[in-house]
């Protein structure tokens, strides 16, 4: 086992574990800000429930790694495509890092897509990316923000229609449990779409050191790396999040729980639609927009939109940032090693 290829995995173990850390907790901020869950029960289960994800998902449908894994093409034989890899690697990790220190919850499958392709284009241009690849991430963009944002909007209006005869009490239970299955739903979502990113990744570094083959379109993935990368994520989750949860579920807006179930369910249901036809999204984005739907729904004014205004900027800023750092450490690092 190379050296390369060693250094390349221990930075995919440490983008999955940061995205556990970073990341995850989105799934389940609305969930703790309308206190269905208490923050540690609601933390766990995200664990539990990302790390099934990843590993059930993967297992039945890994279409998401293989648009992960086709997307750009390391040319330079051996050696050179991993220090590439490599150095795509180190430069999300700085950007995600950077992103939880300030408390912005940006999208590390955006900065993991930035990434690849900064690397990628330092070694042989724009031939390195797969426009093919690229249209399915911007239709995931686009697309995930508008049903995200309007699916939120629109089941929070029609629950607002079918429960406006029912007690509050009664409408209260309902959402407390329904909540807590959506909460439970987005985790194991969130799972399926940024394990299989990074296991796509994994795959490309056993693939550039003759130790995995591709077949088709894509790589057969095998069990210990779904085992390896879910538990990584979990245990990613358990250490933090409550930063992120602050951010999103509390700061952003103030939600009822019928506009948390909203909010859940709505990004619970873009997230597996995307799952299931191979598009890459950012659950980032998909749940943030999805809670802004649902806080907009009952009046625009409820939601912060200045810390809107901020988590856009993040998104705007990964694309251009993270692809620069991994352009600028992959000259670097071709040159040095």
């Amino acid at each position: 086992m190379s050296i390369a290829l060693v250094v390349t995995i221990t930075l995919v173990m440490g983008v999955v574990f940061v995205n556990g850390w970073t990341d995850a907790p989105n799934a389940i901020a609305t969930a703790v800000s309308t206190r269905v869950l208490k923050p540690n029960v609601a933390i766990w289960m995200a664990v539990a429930m990302n790390f099934l994800g990843a590993l059930v998902m993967t297992y039945f449908n890994s279409q998401v790694a293989e648009t992960i894994s086709n997307i750009v093409t390391f040319e330079g034989a051996g050696n050179a495509a991993q220090v590439a890899l490599a150095a795509s690697l180190f430069a999300i990790v700085v950007w995600a890092v950077a992103a939880w220190y300030f408390g912005i919850p940006t999208s590390e499958s955006h900065a993991l897509i930035a990434g690849l392709t900064g690397s990628a284009m330092a070694m042989d241009g724009l031939e390195a990316v797969s426009g093919a690849e690229w249209t399915k991430v911007i239709v995931g963009l686009i697309v995930s923000t508008m049903m995200g944002f309007g699916g939120g909007w629109l089941v929070t209006k029609l629950i607002t229609i079918i429960f406006q005869d029912v007690s509050r009490r009664i409408a209260n239970h309902v959402f407390t449990i329904g909540q807590a299955i959506s909460a439970a739903m987005n985790a194991f979502l969130h799972g399926a779409q940024d394990g299989q990113k990074f296991m796509g990744v994994f795959m490309l570094g056993l693939f550039y050191n003759n130790l995995a083959e591709k077949t088709g379109n894509g790589f057969v993935i095998p069990l210990w790396v779904m085992v390896l990368c879910s538990l990584t994520m979990g245990l990613g989750t358990s250490v933090g999040g409550m930063k992120i949860i602050k951010s999103v579920g509390m700061d952003m807006v103030k939600l009822e729980r019928y506009q948390g179930f909203a909010a859940d369910l709505s990004a619970a249901i873009c997230l597996f639609l995307a799952s299931v036809f191979g598009v890459p999204v950012s659950t980032t984005h998909t749940k943030t927009t999805a809670i802004m739907g649902a806080g907009a729904a009952r009046r625009a004014s409820s939601v912060d939109w200045s810390i809107v205004k901020e988590m856009i900027s993040a998104w705007l800023l990964t694309f251009p940032g993270c692809g620069a750092i991994a352009f600028v450490m992959t000259k670097f690092f071709v040159a040095i090693f």
